[in-house]
């Protein structure tokens, strides 16, 4: 039962540099510091919005409308911490 707690907790990581990496591209990319045109980033880029997406969409179907500022990815990282939190705390029923 510890290799679930340990593989949730791994899961949540990787998701949570994911979204890290996907917030730090798009402010590089809306100040023109990368190009989406080129392939490894365009690649990188739209991998990132295909792996994301499904996790933003209900977030920002509740979230009110900003005039273009996001903030779907924060509200997903309290999520995944508040998942991470109640594991930890709860680690004794995995073990």
């Amino acid at each position: 039962m510890q290799s679930i707690f340990e593989i949730l907790l791994l899961l949540i990581g990787v998701a949570r540099f994911f979204i890290f990496a996907h917030f730090i591209m798009s402010w590089l990319i809306s100040f023109d510091v990368l190009n989406v045109r080129q392939p490894l980033v365009g690649q990188i880029w739209y991998t990132l919005q295909r792996i994301l997406e499904p996790l933003y969409r209900p977030i920002r179907r509740y979230m009110p409308d900003l005039g273009g500022i996001d903030l779907s990815p924060i509200v997903a990282l309290i999520g995944l911490e508040i998942i991470r939190i109640v594991l930890i705390n709860n680690a004794s029923v995995f073990l």
